[in-house]
């Protein structure tokens, strides 16, 4: 039987962050010194002495969009867990205070257009929160064709997870999905699946409510969507006989903190087993985990 009875640790060295690992998690080498004795003996224990090194897993992720409502939530939390955070957005830096922003690799860049060198060398995880309104083909080319080609070099640059925040579909009548915003962010979603069998994950939330700010002004969005979320969760049992109306989930879905959205898009980059399409209730679900 052997007590330990002094740690000492080395220094920790780099070890395969240098170069994006196809298929892997980056690590990093810690060695850890251990004297021991064994039990009952006296004397110095120092002269019996063990070198262990072992790998510890690294995250790395980019945020497409990081600046955006949703977007900055999800940077926040993940600095939050400790996770090494890469923005991609067009605006770049926000201009918050908070210090959380100090953490975050600000990148400015159109993922038309993106330098993805710049970006996604060593990355993790990739969690793209692209989406906007507009005309039918600005749609279809924002929720969709953007969404495609960061998926697309996300692959090549053997990134192991690609994360995508889409829509719920709200119940709403087929006629109506076909819109661009609709057909836009189920292509992504396809996209996310086909190239990540086993690893993608896609979030469809409702209606997003938070704390918005818009050209300098703050919207609290969470002063309507958090009392509809809880008065909805107390009446679903009266509610859910009309969740088969078609479009129902308009007024019976229930709207999702911005801050359960980020939290399950953690969840997503640090569990190897979460991937696949994930409903209002599966993202608040997901969130609680990380959150307890």
């Amino acid at each position: 039987m052997l007590a330990l009875s002094s740690v000492s640790y080395l220094k920790a060295t780099p070890s395969r962050t240098d170069f994006p690992l196809p298929s892997h998690r980056r690590f990093r080498r810690v060695g850890v010194r251990c004297s021991y004795a064994e039990a009952g003996v006296k004397g110095d224990s120092s002269s019996a002495t063990i070198d262990v090194v072992a790998d510890v897993k690294s995250e790395r992720v980019v945020v497409l969009g990081g600046n955006g409502f949703v977007g900055s939530a999800i940077c926040k939390a993940a600095i939050s867990k400790g996770i090494e955070v890469t923005s991609l957005s067009r605006s770049g830096r926000p201009s918050l205070s908070n210090s959380w922003v100090d953490q975050v690799n600000w990148v400015t860049g159109d993922v038309f257009y993106a330098n993805w060198d710049e970006v996604l060398p060593g990355a993790t995880a990739v969690v793209s929160t692209l989406g906007g309104f507009g005309s039918e083909e600005q749609m279809k080319r924002i929720n969709g064709e953007a969404n495609v080609l960061a998926v697309g070099a996300a692959k090549d640059y053997g990134v192991p997870k690609f994360i995508l925040i889409s829509v719920h579909d709200y119940n709403l009548p087929q006629f109506l999905l076909e819109s661009g915003y609709f057909t836009g962010k189920r292509k992504a979603e396809s996209e996310v699946l086909s190239k990540y069998p086993n690893s993608g994950v896609v979030l469809r939330p409702g209606f997003i409510y938070g704390k918005r700010r818009v050209d300098g002004f703050e919207i609290p969005l969470d002063l309507i969507g958090e009392p509809l979320e809880k008065f909805l969760q107390a009446a679903e049992n009266f509610t859910k006989p009309l969740s088969s109306l078609p479009a129902s989930d308009l007024l019976l879905a229930p709207p999702v903190s911005v801050d359960d959205v980020a939290l399950a898009a953690v969840s997503a980059i640090t569990d190897d087993d979460f991937f696949g399409i994930f409903t209002i209730e599966q993202i608040k679900e997901a969130a609680a985990k990380v959150s307890a």
